[in-house]
């Protein structure tokens, strides 16, 4: 597991054919990894079907913000059927 207080790291994803740059702290480019594991498909699809989510939304966040609030989300789900 990454170390909790670092830096955002700027990866390369591509959305829809298109490159772009994302920074995320390492924490949570290994939690996005984890999921886009658990789901059996790459980053790059978790990426784009958050993205899509994203722009539907009324008032859309950013793409980092985006992919931040969807991992704690889907955490709190997880934490939520456990208990």
């Amino acid at each position: 597991m990454a170390e909790l207080y670092h830096p955002p790291v700027k990866r390369s994803v591509e959305i829809a054919g298109h490159k772009t740059s994302i920074s995320l702290e390492p924490l949570f480019w290994d939690m996005l990894k984890a999921a886009a594991e658990a789901e059996g498909v790459p980053v790059n699809a978790i990426v784009a079907q958050i993205d899509v989510e994203r722009i539907a939304a009324e008032t859309p966040p950013g793409l980092a913000g985006a992919i931040r609030l969807w991992l704690v989300s889907k955490l709190a789900e997880q934490q939520s059927s456990e208990g």
